[in-house]
C-alpha cells in the first residue's frame, strides 16, 4: 500500500545559528586574543638554526626530530588550546607532544592531556611568526640536531642560529572557527555574552515572518549534541535549547513546521567545522551510539509533544566516508528512530546519507520498513575538480541530466521519502552573470521539487550572498 506523503516543504536551513561556522559570519571572532591560533589549527615549524621542520617521528608513538626538509601530515601539529599562548600539540596519529617523565625528552606518545604535554607559545615583537615553545619544565624546546629535539634551553635571543627559535607556519587553508573554537576561544563569560547576543539577533521573528511570506514553510534548525547536557561540557555555553523554543514560536506563528537536525555531534561525524570538531578529527563510532542517542531522546523528550508545528528529527548531518562504516550507522540510525518514536508517531525521522564514495541507495532497503522516514540527500555544485571547468550552462545541464537522476534513484514508490536537505544558489564558477546565477538556481528547483519530502537552502542568512537565500530573494536572484 503506497505511503501517505508529506507536503513537499520548502525550507531554509538556519545554519550558523544555534551551532556556529565561522565562514558564515567572520565577525563573530575578531575579538578573540591571538586568535590566529584557536583549536585545531594545524602548524608547522622549521627550525631557523637547522632550516628543517619539526617532526613527529613516525606520525606519533615515538621522538620528535628536525630533520625534514619539506612538511606534510607528520610535520603537521593540531592545536589544543589552554588560553591565548597556552596549547597541546597533537600529531598525525593523535597523540601529544609532551615530556617523558621527569626529564627532558621530547615524545609524541601520550593519549591524553596534562601538564606534561602543555607547551607555551611565546613570539617574537617583530615577528608573531617566529615562536619559542616553553616546555612545563620551564626550559624552551630545542634542536640540537636533526636526531635530538630536547626541552633543556635557557637562554634567551632571537637570532637564527638560536637552536630554540622556529619559524611557525599556519596553514590558513586548514583552520577551523565553529562552536568550539568561539567558544573556547572567548573564555566562558565572554562567550556567553557573545553568543547570547548573536542567538538574539541572528533570526528573529521578523525572518519567519519574511520566510513565510516569500514561499517558504519550513524552517530546517541545526543544533548541537550539547544542547542536551545540563550543566552544558565546557567549553560550550549554556542556552541554546530555550532559543530553539523561539523558533517553534514563530514557525507556528506563521504557519510554518521546524525540522530539527542534530547537525554537530559529540565526538565528530564527519570533522568538518559544523560538527562541533575541536581539531578536524573524525572519531564518532560504536562507542559514542548510546551518548548520542541519549541526545536525540531528550530532543525528543522535550519538543514532540508540546510543538505542534514539529516536522521532522534529523538523526545526524553528513556522516563521513570512509570515516563511518554503514552497520555503524545503520546501528545508530535504528536506535535513534525508536527513540523519536516512544514520544512521536507523526513526526517524521531523517536519515541523512554518507559523503564521500557512498551508495547514494545504501539506505533504502533498510529504511523501507520503518514508517514516516526520510532519506536526506546533500547536492552541491562544488567541492570537487569535476564542478570547476564547468561553464554556467554546463552547470544547468548537470543538473537536468545527473542530479536529476539522482535524485530518481533515491525516490521510489513505496519506499522512504525523499529529501535534498542541503543545496546553494553558488557554484564553482567564477565571473557568472545575475541572469546565470538566475538559470541556475531555478533549474535546481525544477529537479528538487521532485524530492517527495521537499528541499532545504543552505543557508537562510550567510555573510557568502550566493549562499544567503534571504539576500538571493531580496536581490532577485531566486524567486519562489
Amino acid at each position: 500500500m503506497p505511503r501517505k506523503r508529506a507536503k513537499p516543504f520548502k525550507a531554509a536551513s538556519l545554519g550558523n545559528w544555534l551551532v556556529i561556522e565561522g565562514w558564515m559570519k567572520p565577525s563573530l571572532f575578531d575579538d578573540i586574543p591571538n586568535n590566529d591560533l584557536l583549536d585545531g589549527t594545524q602548524v608547522q615549524f622549521m627550525s631557523t638554526k637547522l632550516q628543517k621542520f619539526l617532526c613527529s617521528e613516525n606520525g606519533g608513538g615515538s621522538i620528535l626530530v628536525a630533520n625534514r626538509t619539506s612538511a606534510f601530515g607528520w610535520e603537521t601539529f593540531r592545536l589544543w588550546r589552554i588560553n591565548e599562548t597556552f596549547f597541546n600539540l597533537r600529531v598525525f596519529n593523535k597523540q601529544f607532544v609532551g615530556l617523558e617523565g621527569e626529564g627532558n625528552r621530547v615524545t609524541a606518545v601520550s593519549n591524553t592531556t596534562g601538564n606534561p604535554q602543555t607547551f607555551q607559545i611565546t613570539s617574537d615583537n617583530g615577528d608573531p611568526n617566529r615562536v619559542r615553545l616553553q616546555a612545563p619544565n620551564g626550559q624552551f624546546l630545542q634542536a640540537q640536531s636533526e636526531t635530538l629535539v630536547t626541552a633543556d634551553y635557557g637562554g634567551s635571543g632571537w637570532e637564527d642560529s638560536n637552536p630554540s627559535i622556529f619559524k611557525m607556519i599556519i596553514l590558513a587553508d586548514r583552520t577551523i572557527r565553529g562552536e568550539y573554537q568561539i567558544t573556547n576561544g572567548y573564555g566562558p563569560e565572554k562567550a556567553r555574552r557573545v553568543l547570547q547576543a548573536h542567538w538574539n539577533s541572528y533570526i528573529t521573528d521578523e525572518d519567519f515572518r519574511f520566510m513565510s511570506a516569500n514561499g517558504l514553510n519550513a524552517g530546517r534548525v541545526p543544533v548541537g549534541w550539547w544542547i542536551a547536557s545540563d550543566p552544558t561540557p565546557k567549553p560550550f555555553v549554556h542556552g541554546s535549547l530555550k532559543v530553539l523554543d523561539n523558533a517553534f514560536t514563530w514557525a507556528e506563528k506563521y504557519g510554518m513546521k521546524v525540522i530539527v537536525d542534530l547537525h554537530a555531534i559529540q565526538a565528530s561525524q564527519n570533522g568538518n567545522v559544523h560538527s562541533g570538531t575541536r581539531d578536524g578529527y573524525q572519531e564518532w563510532g560504536d562507542s559514542n551510539i548510546q551518548d548520542t542517542v541519549a541526545v536525540i531522546d531528550f530532543i525528543a523528550a522535550g519538543i514532540c509533544e508540546k510543538n505542534p508545528s514539529l516536522a521532522a528529527i534529523e538523526l545526524m548531518n553528513e556522516p563521513m566516508v570512509p570515516g563511518l562504516n554503514l552497520e555503524t550507522i545503520k546501528k545508530y540510525y535504528q536506535a535513534g528512530y525508536h527513540a523519536v518514536r516512544k514520544y512521536t508517531q507523526s513526526a517524521y525521522v531523517i536519515l541523512s546519507s554518507r559523503l564521500g564514495p557512498a551508495d547514494a541507495k545504501e539506505l533504502l532497503s533498510f529504511a523501507s520498513p520503518l514508517n514516516r522516514v526520510v532519506i536526506d540527500v546533500h547536492y552541491y555544485n562544488l567541492f570537487s575538480d569535476s564542478f570547476k571547468s564547468m561553464n554556467p550552462q554546463q552547470n544547468v545541464d548537470y543538473m537536468y541530466n545527473q542530479r536529476s537522476g539522482d535524485l530518481s534513484a533515491v525516490t521510489t514508490a513505496n519506499g522512504p521519502l525523499s529529501f535534498v536537505g542541503e543545496w546553494t544558489g553558488e557554484w564553482a564558477f567564477k565571473g557568472a552573470t545575475k541572469k546565470d546565477y538566475q538559470k541556475f538556481a531555478k533549474a535546481q528547483q525544477k529537479v528538487y521539487r521532485r524530492a517527495t519530502f521537499g528541499w532545504a537552502y543552505w543557508a537562510y542568512k550567510c555573510a557568502e550572498h550566493k549562499w544567503s537565500l534571504r539576500w538571493m530573494i531580496g536581490n532577485n536572484y531566486i524567486k519562489l
